[in-house]
């Protein structure tokens, strides 16, 4: 089939560049180069194709509401119809589409594994009126059992540990069985793994 054959090589591709990402992000931490291209060269990841079919009351409607995804790297490509917008100094801003190039957000799990140096990317999807959109998001995900925790380097008096450690299969099984992911997945999270870690009081 040959949408499948142009698929997973894009997904192959996606794969190869989220790594070379990973280099670059390790190295802008003082951890090298290495350090999460190995954590991150066998992975879980997910593609999702997207479709925003044009609404009669787009001021009124969301494609997709305010969210940080829970992945650790998303790297979008958007077809020429705007429709992405990013939180950032206390406004939504439009990011314009451009052909040439990818959108990449860093997302709730690799801010657990910088220990919260890098912040997970607040954004939303709008609609319009009048055309179609689409978009290609490649999400780049750790190992569905491997552990999350950031680098001891990263860790210390002054950044004390930020978030449990957790596998990346029990965060995804989070937002799909107990809680939609919004702005504040990661913490919420964090706060349930704490929970469940506590030692359940003996029935009499």
């Amino acid at each position: 089939d040959f949408c499948r054959e142009v698929y997973a090589r894009y997904c192959s591709e996606m794969s190869r560049l989220s790594l070379e990402i990973m280099e670059v992000l390790g190295e802008s931490l003082g951890v090298g180069r290495a350090h999460y291209r190995r954590f991150f060269e066998g992975n879980d990841s997910i593609m999702r194709l997207n479709y925003y079919p044009p609404c009669q009351r787009p001021l009124e409607t969301l494609g997709t509401g305010p969210h940080c995804d829970p992945t650790s790297l998303t790297i979008l490509h958007q077809d020429n119809v705007g429709g992405l917008q990013v939180h950032t100094e206390g406004r939504w801003r439009s990011i314009r589409p451009r052909a040439d190039a990818f959108v990449v957000n860093i997302g709730d799990t690799f801010m657990a594994l910088s220990n919260g140096r890098y912040k997970s990317c607040l954004h939303r999807a709008v609609v319009n009126s009048r055309v179609p959109r689409k978009s290609l998001a490649f999400f780049l995900c750790p190992e569905m059992d491997k552990v999350v925790a950031p680098p001891g380097t990263l860790v210390d008096a002054a950044n004390p540990r930020a978030y449990p450690d957790f596998t990346w299969r029990s965060l995804l099984d989070f937002t799909q069985k107990h809680y939609r992911a919004d702005m504040k997945t990661l913490e919420v999270f964090s706060s349930w793994i704490v929970q469940q870690q506590q030692p359940q009081p003996a029935r009499t």
